[in-house]
């Protein structure tokens, strides 16, 4: 690229996928500026292994993204900061309409104030609702049966929006379950509090959890839990890269789910991490959780064709491998 290569802003940088992205970015060739309110995402990582400008602040901080607007050249946003914890947003819906819906409202009045028009949209699955059909296409209703999955259809909504009034190009990325780490061991999944089943699962497996819960055993599937399509968080990463080259060649607005198209199970998933550790993981089975659909799995096909997005690591074994290798460097 040449040396006066426009810059990247990722939005949620400091965080689990973001920084994936960010790393991916740099191994691509482009420069990046992180912004991030480090509320979950690590300060550490970005100094020590990403080594990029970061930006302590908030997306609805209009004067400040303003400020970061006039000063950099940036060509493109990747934008991956909101809340996702599920539970809360049903306890505590004000705090997700206002980080997520608010939050990117800002931010996008802020890019076309600067003339910034291309936009890479971290989404979720959780837009759908409860499937129709399976493996789940793009053009599924979208119903949400939670606040975090209603605050990211109203972004997409707002998108589409603004490409029919502003000319705002999009790529929204509806991600199914991100699991995984870098497999050089550089970056991985470390949040507070931990929700995800593949890290759960190893924690337990270094002693720092006592069991692992098993939510339903009673779903109709072979094996009584719930199935989930989990991708590799590099496979997410690179799709990103490949969306904002799509739209720096001009693309048009396009939305895209990234998962794997099959599925793997609560139990398969434990019995995988007990292989891969050698290590004994008690398992305890709870009463299912409100919510959760038995089986949850999508098809990538439009990304794969659009994009030409080939997953490098689709192996539930692969997945587990990489993220046990850092969860060992990390908490060990």
């Amino acid at each position: 690229m040449p040396q006066d290569k426009p810059t990247i802003l990722v939005t949620g940088g400091a965080g689990y996928i973001g920084s994936h992205a960010v790393l991916a970015l740099q191994r691509a060739g482009y420069d990046v500026v992180i912004l991030d309110n480090l509320i979950y995402g690590h300060r550490d990582v970005v100094e020590k292994v990403l080594q990029v400008e970061l930006i302590v602040g908030d997306t609805s901080d209009r004067p400040l993204l303003d400020r970061l607007f006039s000063r950099l050249n940036i060509a493109a946003v990747m934008h991956f900061a909101a809340f996702a914890y599920v539970g809360e947003s049903v306890t505590d819906p004000a705090k997700y309409y206002r980080n997520n819906v608010y939050g990117t409202l800002t931010l996008l009045e802020a890019m076309l104030a600067a003339d910034v028009k291309k936009f890479v949209f971290s989404s979720t699955c959780a837009t759908y609702g409860v499937p129709q059909v399976l493996p789940l296409p793009e053009d599924h209703p979208q119903n949400p049966i939670n606040p975090y999955g209603a605050s990211k259809l109203m972004v997409e909504r707002i998108l589409s929006d603004f490409d029919a009034a502003y000319d705002l190009k999009s790529v929204c990325f509806r991600y199914f379950n991100a699991a995984g780490a870098d497999p050089d061991g550089l970056l991985g999944e470390d949040h507070n509090p931990e929700t995800h089943l593949i890290p759960l699962v190893l924690q337990t497996a270094l002693g720092k959890r006592e069991s692992v819960s098993i939510f339903g055993t009673d779903y109709p599937t072979p094996d009584g839990t719930c199935i989930r399509d989990y991708i590799h968080v590099n496979d997410l990463a690179a799709a990103h890269v490949l969306g904002l080259k799509y739209l720096l060649e001009s693309g048009d607005s396009a939305v895209f789910n990234l998962g794997n198209g099959g599925g793997f199970s609560v139990k398969e998933t434990i019995e995988t991490a007990r292989a891969i550790t050698g290590r004994e993981i008690k398992a305890i089975e709870c009463d299912r959780r409100p919510g959760d659909p038995p089986v949850l799995v999508g098809s990538s096909d439009k990304a794969r064709q659009i994009l030409g997005w080939n997953p490098q690591y689709p192996d539930l074994s692969e997945i587990v491998s990489h993220a046990w290798k850092w969860h060992q460097q990390r908490h060990a």
